[in-house]
């Protein structure tokens, strides 16, 4: 709870900072500086040791951070979370400046998840379709997942809509087991 309360309050004061041009390029910074925090564990070693400095610290994901694109802004916060010893929220500061994207962009974040790779007209369908429901654009992840075994399962912000068959046979179990 403090972790995301913290993360989001960072997240609004990059937002803030930044104009218009920035935005997309310090969100995939953000995001790619998060990925790599949670994927490798030396990147987390050097970031959370004290054996390393600050300034040591800093260099490390300002350098990572240019391979990402990140502006002069950019740069800066991510020296001023090594600073107030803020870097392990990375992940979670990236997740919520992608979220105040979005709502300034009008755009929900969608996933889709399937038993096999659904084809192009299927997917464009589906987008279609959501676009019209929930009367904004939408950015749509397309997943595969053969435990579903058949049917869809959307997840859109905190809500999951499961109409696979595997969530059916659950929601049957259960069903069957309360009685």
């Amino acid at each position: 709870m403090i972790k995301t309360a913290v993360a989001r309050r960072y997240a609004q004061a990059l937002f803030e900072l930044l104009d218009q041009t920035n935005i997309e390029a310090t969100r995939g910074t953000l995001n790619g500086l998060g990925q790599a925090m949670k994927e490798s564990v030396s990147l987390r070693h050097v970031v959370t040791s004290p054996a390393f400095g600050v300034e040591d610290k800093i260099a490390v994901l300002t350098e990572l951070g240019g391979r990402f694109g990140c502006p002069q802004v950019g740069k800066a916060f991510i020296g001023q979370l090594v600073k107030k010893n803020r870097v392990a929220f990375l992940p979670e500061i990236a997740e919520a400046f992608a979220k105040l994207v979005d709502q300034s962009k009008g755009t929900q974040q969608v996933t889709v998840s399937s038993a096999t790779a659904l084809p192009q007209a299927e997917q464009d369908r589906i987008k279609t379709r959501l676009r019209e429901t929930l009367k904004r654009d939408v950015d749509i992840t397309f997943q595969t997942d053969p435990s579903h075994l058949a049917g869809l399962q959307i997840q859109i912000g905190s809500t999951v809509i499961d109409g696979t068959v595997r969530g059916r046979l659950r929601a049957m179990q259960s069903l069957l087991t309360k009685e």
